[in-house]
């Protein structure tokens, strides 16, 4: 659940490349000649990437080389605006790359993605580096009170320039160039890293072949895992993976206790195997080369470098807000680890609740203090009908509609493209959805962008994951879980549509990392509300409206198991705090580190953090020092939804509000000032721990 985002950091030097495949060839070098500017996949092959950014290189190269070169006096329009469009082509390529390498990915674009790194990086070091370029900024910063800017184009400057400091602008030449080598390396550790979870999961493969094995899984699980076994060469067996929508059921249903553990100790070993894909050595030297990169830039630890760019601002408030969430969360957690020990000293087997039990137990216990099961509840939420919930929801809030589109290139069968129109009929963007597991695809769920809104383009805008996948005739059919994850990265993607900027460097989702959270995590309110249930909750064979009665076991049973999903989110926002706050990290042994700070924090041993080091794909892909914000934006988004609460949870004049002065705004003013200008105050932490059963 997550934002990615392709960062190409501003302009660059006079480095240039040459490009030897034809224009006319390449269908990055030119905007898309399609309907709505969409990307040509249909034209799009792997011998165009690398071209294409060579020559995004060059074109931005020259951009740059047209601000230092122009002869009138610095202003906002010939050099901040200059820069924010300095290059069209590298947003074009890397827009769809980098979401290629997570969505559909191969071992050429691995490889390839490799390649360009250290190159991209150097690239970004050039232009930040760049002491011609940093000058003309600074004329203009400087000048900054006396040029009548509006908020948003003030809010422009000041990210421009301070991330030319932040990106070491004004350090000495021998620092700069340590800083260089530190970026580039960074640059290609993160893929390996990455890559190499993905390679776990792929080799994982639990294959049972006696049917007394598959002892309490549902038949649906059953019918799905035989298909993937048939899949994989081996018809009669039945195949189980390491992905969310394999391993969770199994977790969950499985009656045999030594293959639970199994698939378990898989899933929190990935990383850490000692083996080719382990990522030990790697996120040791990330974490070292960060914390050299904050000294360079004078900081004492890493967190704090990222932090001073965030609602939190320093190390300390995030630690002091984290603590205090754990002393809510722990005591919660050990009743509900309690619970479950009653539960199998009732079935008399002298077991001890073990982490591989807790699922499996835990929806024992649901069904028999709520009388509820996922068995009882997945008919009802067919994806489709859950994505047309979505989109319902939208339009009672905001009047927006979402209509699907044929005949629009996609990079897989599975994606499907919806034009979006505001209630005047004008549109908004394009969204696509690409929702099923594949080899090729990172685990997980995202929104990202193809285009970036500004002024009056329009954007393209993405939702990622690898929901339950259709088994023969039965289509499919979502975990509650899998529900709001569809209403969350929903929630980015109309962060991402509605947003309405002047300028791309600070439209839709480019906010600060503790707020990006807030659009998706406030939509996922609307999932379980009985109104909206009853607008897509829809029975898959018989077409029949969930009933009053199912709907009020989903309501009872909201804060079921709510302190293990706090404390293991908690448990890996605080390791990611940990290592990033590491001011000295000579002889890290990772996971020893790992074990210290989890004991040192009193967690339970039935529970691991929602992800260990060395599968802590979040602390690469833009959420280092950042993970906590997924709880910070808890407490808004539960404030927020407050709001709706009081006045009707379609209550026109709120959601105006919140249209307004949050999924319009991007990063176009402070984004507490955002907040207070739709709630009228700052957020309360009640609501947030009420939501969670622990007030």
């Amino acid at each position: 659940m997550e934002i990615k985002k392709t960062v190409i950091i501003l302009a660059a030097s006079c480095m240039m490349y040459s490009c030897t495949t034809k224009t006319d060839n390449n269908p990055f070098f030119t905007e898309f000649q399609t309907e709505y500017g969409v990307p040509a996949f249909d034209k799009i092959k792997l011998e165009h990437y690398e071209p294409a950014f060579l020559k995004g290189i060059e074109e931005q190269n020259q951009n740059i080389k047209t601000i230092i070169e122009n002869p009138e006096a610095p202003t906002f329009e010939n050099t901040i605006v200059a820069l924010d469009n300095s290059s069209p082509i590298l947003d074009r390529v890397s827009a769809i790359f980098f979401n290629m390498t997570d969505a559909e990915t191969t071992d050429e674009l691995t490889e390839l993605s490799i390649k360009m790194a250290p190159v991209l990086s150097e690239h970004s070091d050039n232009i930040s580096l760049n002491q011609e370029l940093f000058a003309k900024v600074n004329n203009v910063y400087q000048q900054k009170n006396d040029l009548h800017l509006t908020t948003e184009q003030e809010r422009l400057l000041d990210k421009t320039y301070k991330s030319f400091v932040r990106s070491g602008a004004n350090l000495s030449a021998e620092k700069q160039a340590r800083l260089r080598e530190v970026n580039k390396e960074l640059s290609t550790l993160g893929i390996t890293f990455s890559n190499n979870i993905l390679n776990e999961n792929n080799a994982f493969q639990l294959f049972v072949d006696k049917e007394e094995d598959l002892a309490g899984l549902p038949e649906w699980f059953r019918q799905s895992a035989a298909e993937e076994a048939k899949a994989a060469g081996q018809e009669g067996k039945w195949l189980f993976t390491l992905h969310n929508a394999s391993r969770l059921p199994f977790l969950q249903y499985s009656e045999n206790r030594s293959l639970r553990e199994k698939i378990y100790q898989a899933y929190i070993n990935r990383g850490n195997n000692n083996d080719k894909n382990d990522n030990k050595e790697i996120i040791t030297k990330i974490v070292s080369l960060r914390l050299e990169k904050a000294n360079l830039l004078g900081f004492d630890c890493y967190s704090n470098f990222v932090l001073d760019n965030t609602m939190a601002k320093n190390s300390a408030t995030v630690m002091d807000f984290l603590n205090n969430l754990w002393s809510y969360s722990l005591p919660k957690t050990k009743v509900e680890a309690a619970e479950l020990q009653k539960l199998m000293d009732k079935e008399g087997k002298g077991e001890k609740l073990a982490p591989w039990d807790w699922w499996y137990y835990t929806e024992k216990l649901r069904k028999e203090k709520y009388n509820l099961d996922e068995e009882e509840t997945k008919p009802y939420f067919k994806l489709e009908n859950v994505r047309e919930g979505a989109f319902a929801v939208a339009n009672k809030l905001y009047g927006i509609t979402l209509t699907k589109l044929s005949n629009i290139p996609v990079y897989h069968p599975d994606v499907e493209v919806f034009e979006v129109k505001d209630a005047d009929g004008s549109q908004l963007g394009i969204f696509y959805v690409d929702y099923y597991p594949r080899p090729g695809k990172s685990g997980g769920a995202w929104m990202s962008n193809y285009r970036e809104q500004k002024g009056d383009i329009r954007p393209l805008v993405c939702n990622v994951a690898s929901f339950t996948k259709p088994v023969g005739n039965t289509p499919s059919l979502l975990t509650m879980d899998e529900v709001e994850t569809l209403f969350h990265e929903f929630g980015h993607g109309l962060h991402g549509l509605l947003t309405k900027c002047n300028y791309q460097g600070i439209s839709g989702t480019n906010v600060v990392r503790d707020f990006v959270e807030l659009p998706s995590q406030i939509n996922e309110h609307w999932a379980t509300e009985p109104e909206v249930l009853k607008m897509y909750a829809k029975h898959y064979q018989t077409g029949e409206v969930i009933p009053d009665s199912i709907i009020d076991k989903i309501l009872k049973q909201k804060t079921f198991n709510q302190g293990f999903m706090t404390t293991e989110l908690l448990a890996a926002a605080i390791l990611d705090m940990n290592l990033h706050n590491l001011t000295n990290v000579k002889n890290l042994d990772v996971i020893s580190y790992e074990k210290e700070a989890m004991d040192k924090l009193g967690l339970i041993p039935e529970i691991a953090p929602r992800y260990r080091t060395t599968y802590f794909n979040h602390i690469i892909g833009g959420y280092a020092a950042g993970y906590y914000s997924y709880l910070w934006a808890n407490v808004l988004d539960n404030d927020a939804f407050e709001a709706f609460k009081e006045n009707g949870i379609f209550d026109k004049t709120t959601a105006n509000l919140f249209r307004h002065n949050v999924l319009e705004k991007g990063n176009s003013e402070d984004p507490m000032v955002l907040y207070k200008n739709f709630r009228g105050a700052e957020p309360q932490l009640e609501p947030m721990l009420k939501n969670r059963g622990m007030k």
